[in-house]
């Protein structure tokens, strides 16, 4: 990764509040009025190199690394977190899942394309009823026939799943294997048939940039798309998720800085009883509790793709780092909305919408209790979460590099 600066990290700031201002923030209520998906815009920010911190340049990234992926994603979700919602299938676990894992010709096939938003992404791996035990609950099945595997089953709340053009789709390859015999394989649904998407219906969330629940008939993959070899498939999309966890938390801190910016200037404007509403002691303790958490937040957040920057074990931190944001959002959001009163459930301001994408960071990339697990077990001596030491720096993942 490159060794970045200040400077470097304020103008990569810069880069994408002026890529938003001028592409995405005065088009982008239209685009979610006809429910449509953005590609050109998609296409656009990963052309900026918004998508590809992670990846080397030989593979179509720019190697800026975790902490300018997380200012990145901390911007989008600040400026529009609906766009927002597309990074993590470009940027983040769909392409860091092929790239972990892949052979050389699915790298060079896939990876560029994904983080250059030439391709949309996907990564499904719940399903109804799988709860927080998703590998060892799986009931969908890929049976191998000849040179292909054949799918059949379901998934759930698969991000982007209605759109995909190439994705990361997780089956059970030996069910009697619990977790163990899980496979991972790159699918292609607008190439194969037997792939059917439905996109789910959801309060306040983006309608533009969707999830959806698929259905597997039949549905056909090359043998030459597997991800890794049988079996492999919960080590790859852990050592993929792990990657992905801290820049996934900068979502809920560009959430929360939204709400806190539109509380203040709200606050300033409002007028009660002839001074504005911030000075009132209660909102003024509201707006107190809103900083506080933000810088400490941001502080974690930093950290941990710091860390991941210098090749260090950063589970720990990572799971702290996310947890501790999605309660900042959920935070803002609520206090936010209460500065708003009325007007914050009126969807002409955005708090009412941000307010749902709060709630969301709760259950998104590892649900907070999830991290609460990780994080109490590693403090009380059972299981430490760093024990897979040197796994979050991406570009040492892989094997060998990838050239040519």
């Amino acid at each position: 990764m490159l060794d970045l600066h200040g400077e470097d990290i304020a103008a990569i700031r810069d880069s994408v509040i002026r890529f938003m201002e001028r592409e995405v923030v005065p088009v982008m209520d239209g685009f979610e009025a006809r429910k449509e998906m953005p590609r050109e815009l998609v296409r656009k920010a990963g052309e900026a190199g918004f998508f590809g911190s992670l990846f080397p340049e030989e593979v179509g990234g720019t190697g800026t690394g975790y902490l300018a992926a997380v200012v990145i994603l901390e911007e989008l979700a600040r400026m529009d977190v609906r766009f927002a919602c597309c990074s993590n299938q470009q940027s983040g676990t769909c392409p860091a899942g092929i790239y972990l894992a892949g052979t050389e010709e699915q790298v060079r096939r896939y990876v560029p394309r994904l983080v250059g938003g030439e391709i949309i992404g996907m990564m499904s791996l719940t399903e109804a009823g799988g709860g927080s035990d998703a590998l060892g609950n799986m009931k969908t099945t890929a049976r191998r026939d000849g040179d292909k595997y054949i799918l059949n089953g379901s998934k759930m709340w698969a991000s982007l799943g209605n759109e995909c053009d190439a994705g990361i789709l997780l089956a059970k390859t030996d069910p009697s294997a619990g977790a163990n015999g899980v496979t991972a394989f790159i699918v292609e649904p607008k190439k194969y048939p037997g792939f059917t998407a439905h996109p789910i219906d959801t309060m306040g969330l983006s309608k533009s940039f969707r999830t959806a629940a698929l259905y597997l008939d039949d549905f056909v993959v090359p043998v030459e798309n597997r991800l890794g070899e049988e079996g492999e498939g919960f080590k790859i999309i852990m050592r993929a998720l792990e990657s992905g966890r801290a820049v996934v938390g900068a979502l809920a801190l560009g959430i929360a800085r939204a709400c806190f910016e539109d509380a203040v200037r709200y606050a300033n404007e409002r007028m009660v009883r002839g001074s504005p509403l911030g000075r009132y002691q209660m909102i003024q303790a509201d707006i107190a509790e809103m900083a506080v958490a933000i810088e400490a937040s941001r502080a974690l957040l930093y950290k941990t793709a710091q860390h991941m920057d210098a090749g260090l074990p950063t589970n720990r931190l990572a799971s702290m780092a996310k947890y501790h944001a999605s309660q900042t959002a959920k935070l803002c959001a609520d206090k936010a909305q209460q500065i708003f009163g009325g007007y914050g459930l009126a969807v002409e301001y955005r708090i009412s919408r941000y307010k749902c994408f709060a709630d969301m960071m709760f259950t998104g990339e590892g649900s907070a209790n999830v991290q609460k697990i990780i994080i109490a077990e590693d403090a009380l001596g059972y299981k430490s979460a760093d024990r897979h030491h040197g796994t979050s720096k991406l570009r040492t993942l892989r094997k060998e590099p990838v050239t040519g």
